[in-house]
């Protein structure tokens, strides 16, 4: 198991000086293999993998890193490589692996070898120094790799350790259907809500105002790049909240129930619609979702997903299926005459297909655990 921890680092002027430099010879060096690799193949139709640049690496000049740094920044742009041609084998159309600025390189990592945690609580990195490190918790298992990143002005350091520890699956006795969405993050198949906090919308206005400000701001001047430091900050303000609300509902719900059942959504493709991909992707369903999983891989519990479609359309009562187009909020079945919300009657729907999806734990039917299907109907009147 592979787990991270990440900390805030405190780095002296001096040493924000080295790290920046690092950031820069790294990205220099990500470029540089870049081109190298593209120009062989247009010019010889020869392809230059990583063994090749590795090989290579020692005769470049200029190269005053960490050698397991440099190293990973070649291991980076290969998996650019891996990633762009899986994705033209599947038959879509992605961008060739870019050429890297300032603002879009701004992490380095030492793997194996490079770093130590000092006893006086502070962490040494190999060509930089000592910096003062808040570790607010104890690190559990073997340190594979840290990851320095600069976040605006702030620096931080993730830890990346191996755990040999075996989880026994607990007996699944509790199950619950989860449909995200929009107007609420998730409604449970248990009637349960959890609000959307809307974090974007929270600080739309002062990041406009700053936006702004900045716009009008000579490039390149000093007051610009402070400037931007504050853009930088509003957004990370905003990932920080939206990470601590999923942190804290993914948490409970792992805690809840044993069993926890989502729709495998193609997100990807839902936010090619306009109207939608900025509050889809303020919400960050994916997110919610991985979350609950690995936090259920570590407690012994289950995430099962199962297909999406029709979850909003079909009565959870009878099966009758109907058109609900996103304005109707209200399932109102003209066979049944169940009535309740469509996203409580998808979150029904959703746990009821658990039964045709492949676990690797057998379970039972868990209609029954959300709410009785004739009361509903009795609610229903």
């Amino acid at each position: 198991m592979i787990k991270t921890y990440k900390f805030r680092i405190y780095p002296t002027t001096a040493q924000v000086e080295k790290m920046e430099k690092t950031l820069g010879t790294c990205r220099f060096l990500y470029n540089d293999c870049l081109a190298d690799r593209k120009n062989a193949y247009e010019r010889t139709g020869i392809t230059v993998g990583y063994y090749d640049q590795q090989y290579e690496l020692k005769n470049r000049e200029g190269i005053n890193i960490h050698s397991k740094v440099a190293q990973d920044v070649l291991r980076r742009l290969q998996k650019a490589y891996d990633s762009f041609f899986r994705r033209v084998k599947n038959g879509e159309n992605p961008g060739y692996p870019r050429f890297q600025g300032y603002d879009r390189y701004n992490s380095f990592t030492y793997s194996q070898s490079g770093f130590k945690i000092l006893d006086n609580g502070k962490l040494r990195l190999s060509k930089i120094g000592d910096l003062k490190l808040i570790q607010h918790r104890e690190i559990e298992g073997k340190i594979k790799t840290i990851t320095v990143k600069r976040e605006g002005n702030q620096w931080y350091a993730s830890f990346s350790t191996e755990l040999k520890i075996e989880i026994e699956p607990v007996e699944i006795k509790s199950a619950v259907g989860i449909d995200v969405g929009i107007k609420t993050l998730a409604v449970l198949s248990n009637g349960e809500e959890i609000p959307n906090i809307k974090t974007t919308n929270n600080y739309e206005k002062r990041l406009a105002k700053i936006q702004r400000k900045l716009s009008r701001m000579k490039k390149g001047s000093n007051n610009r790049k402070k400037q931007k430091v504050k853009v930088q900050n509003i957004h990370k303000k905003i990932k920080n909240v939206r990470n601590d609300y999923l942190h804290k509902q993914s948490t409970k719900l792992v805690i809840e129930w044993d069993l926890i059942v989502l729709e495998d959504l193609q997100i990807e493709n839902m936010i090619k619609n306009h109207k939608l991909a900025k509050s889809i992707a303020d919400v960050s369903w994916n997110k919610f979702a991985s979350m609950m999983k690995y936090k259920a891989e570590w407690a012994g519990k289950e995430v099962v997903f199962v297909n999406p479609r029709n979850t909003s359309k079909t009565c959870s009562n009878c099966g009758y299926i109907q058109n609900m187009p996103l304005e109707k909020r209200i399932y109102d079945c003209p066979k049944c005459n169940l009535v309740l919300d469509r996203d409580y009657n998808a979150a029904i729907n959703i746990l009821n297909r658990v039964g045709t999806t492949q676990m690797s734990t057998p379970v039972e039917m868990f209609v029954g655990m959300s709410m009785n299907q004739e009361a509903l109907c009795e609610s229903a009147g």
